[in-house]
């Protein structure tokens, strides 16, 4: 069964760019995995504390194989060799066939970051004569979902239909009050942004819900008969 890394800045990202595809993914019996890295904190409303606790939770409802939070800077984020070597270390543990990364256009430094980092890790991780642990592994693909703090019309690679998903996706997204809901006028713009956004691509490919991938390389299909 093909093995899956979801790489995140910070908890709750990776839930809001495709938390319905990670639940897709896991009903069909994929092998999925989160690494997040930075334990996103601080922020206004939150503490290490509250956000392991969101985390965890948000886990156990997705049905994630693991999750990885490295202990990388919040909003400091920097693309260097630490950085690399740590998220390479990942790879070459859970040894994915596919990275699902950030969107590379983003007004948020951490979100650009993590995907710079991880691209780099993903070479990194094939390396031999290295002291980087681990057996070296190349990931054969990576996708970038998206979760951008730009207002972005993005043209997906392939969108993915989430609508059984959508509704227990939102219930993960509130899950992380101290992000989205700590308050009612913070969860009714998130909820309906997220909404907004899903209904938007699921209505491209006329389904009720969907969640847009990009890619930097050619999308090959074995067989025409899953196009929607």
């Amino acid at each position: 069964m093909t093995t899956i890394l979801v790489v995140g800045p910070h908890p709750d990202d990776v839930e809001g760019g495709m938390g319905g595809s990670i639940l897709k993914l896991v009903s069909l019996g994929y092998d999925v995995h989160i690494l997040d890295l930075t334990n996103g904190e601080p922020t206004p409303h939150g503490s290490p504390e509250i956000r392991q606790k969101e985390w965890e939770q948000a886990s156990f409802m997705l049905g994630i194989k693991s999750r990885t939070v490295l202990d990388l800077p919040n909003r400091y984020l920097l693309d260097n060799i630490e950085a690399r070597k740590k998220v390479a270390a990942v790879i070459r543990k859970i040894k994915p066939q596919i990275l699902f990364l950030p969107y590379w256009i983003d007004a948020h430094p951490d979100h650009v970051q993590t995907t710079q980092i991880s691209e780099a890790a993903r070479f990194y991780a094939k390396l031999t004569k290295s002291d980087i642990p681990g057996e070296p592994c190349y990931p054969s693909h990576i996708y970038y979902y998206l979760c951008s703090h730009f207002r972005l019309h993005v043209t997906p690679a392939f969108i993915l239909d989430i609508s059984k998903e959508f509704e227990k996706k939102l219930q993960i997204a509130n899950i992380y009050k101290s992000q989205f809901a700590y308050d009612d006028a913070r969860w009714k713009y998130i909820s309906s942004s997220i909404t907004a956004k899903n209904q938007y691509y699921g209505n491209l490919i006329r389904v009720d819900y969907g969640e847009p991938f990009m890619s930097h390389e050619q999308v090959g299909l074995k067989d025409i008969r899953d196009i929607i």
